[in-house]
């Protein structure tokens, strides 16, 4: 995957010209998880590029924005437990981006893979129902379902599941340690990141990301063309991919 990035980078036109491309498309999305760090990026960098002519949210709770910027974004509030009750929130969207996640430490193995796994399987059934044709999930370095360890055997689960739903392109991103500084304390995330910080300065692709640059890839990927039905982007790819067009803004 990673050479075909390479390849696709070095064929591929200016960066501007594809993002201008796609802006004519009128595509619409919708984002999961835009209450948690990534989606928030998400949703800030999709506004300010205005690559889509509707944006959506679906979460549990209304969101406040304050920035007259996402006047025109649309909120879906939805039960997750419930969601076959609220499929037409999952309806008439061309993209969707799947940022949803929690942790054991924070909801408990049970609520773990309920977030992790079903709700995030039970929204792509929901948007593959609705007529989204590109889907993409952030998953995990490491995402395995025969991995014996529960976050990696959950990651890689439900990364195969939603391949089996069968979009016309769905993307799997696998970041490494995220660098961001939550709002949310996670103890144990802060810990590896300050561990990881010396290491990420000189292999800066192996351990870790940058947030930024994970959500400048998906933008990225997004108006890349493909013919791929799945794309697999480990932590390196996401790096290139992130870092596409920087040369052309220097």
């Amino acid at each position: 995957m990673q050479a075909a990035v390479r390849s696709s980078l070095r064929m591929a036109k200016d960066l501007k010209t594809l993002q201008d491309e796609y802006r004519q498309l009128n595509k619409s999305c919708f984002i999961l998880g835009a209450s948690g760090e990534t989606g928030k990026e998400l949703l800030k960098q999709i506004v300010q590029s205005q690559l889509y002519s509707k944006v959506t949210v679906i979460g549990r709770r209304q969101l406040n924005f304050e920035d007259e910027a996402y006047k025109d974004v649309n909120q879906e509030v939805v039960d997750f437990e419930k969601l076959d009750e609220f499929s037409s929130a999952f309806q008439g969207h061309d993209v969707g981006f799947c940022c949803l996640g929690t942790t054991k430490a924070k909801s408990g193995e049970a609520g773990f893979i309920r977030v992790d796994h079903d709700y995030v399987l039970k929204s792509a059934q929901l948007a593959k129902a609705g007529g989204c044709q590109h889907f993409n999930l952030e998953s995990s370095k490491g995402a395995n379902k025969g991995s014996s360890f529960l976050y990696l055997r959950v990651k890689g689960e439900v990364e195969a599941e939603v391949e089996e739903l069968g979009f016309e392109r769905f993307s799997i991103f696998r970041p490494a340690v995220l660098m961001v500084d939550r709002v949310e304390s996670r103890p144990g995330e802060w810990f590896t990141r300050k561990l990881l910080g010396p290491f990420s300065y000189f292999f800066p692709t192996a351990y870790s990301v940058p947030m930024t640059t994970l959500v400048q890839a998906m933008l990225n990927n997004a108006v890349l063309p493909s013919d791929k039905k799945v794309d697999l982007l480990e932590n390196k790819a996401i790096h290139t991919l992130g870092k596409m067009g920087e040369e052309k803004k220097k």
